[in-house]
């Protein structure tokens, strides 16, 4: 599917509030694609996954999940939350940001 429109420089899309979340404590590992597939294991549907990375490529350890509703979101915080993925408890929240 395309599209979506602009927006300013650091203007979240009103769209996506209540619909991403943060996980923290990832695999440095993981690649958006693993998060993709991890987080398709929850009631909710994936839109987009993104993991951070540094400058030269390395992962930040940190990922964001985008679903396709507000109740997805939730429900993937309360199944994923507390999770071991490869060895490490991941932390999955809210983006307080959007």
């Amino acid at each position: 599917g395309g599209g979506g429109g602009g927006g300013g420089f650091g203007a979240s899309r009103p769209n996506e509030r209540g619909r991403k979340v943060v996980v923290l404590n990832l695999p440095y590992s993981c690649r958006w694609q693993d998060l993709k597939d991890i987080f398709r294991t929850c009631s909710g549907t994936v839109v987009r996954a993104d993991v951070l990375s540094t400058p030269d490529g390395r992962s930040k350890g940190v990922g964001v999940v985008l679903f396709e509703t507000e109740a997805g979101a939730q429900a993937a915080i309360e199944e994923m939350n507390g999770v071991e993925v490869d060895g490490r408890i991941v932390e999955v929240r809210m983006d307080r940001y959007n």
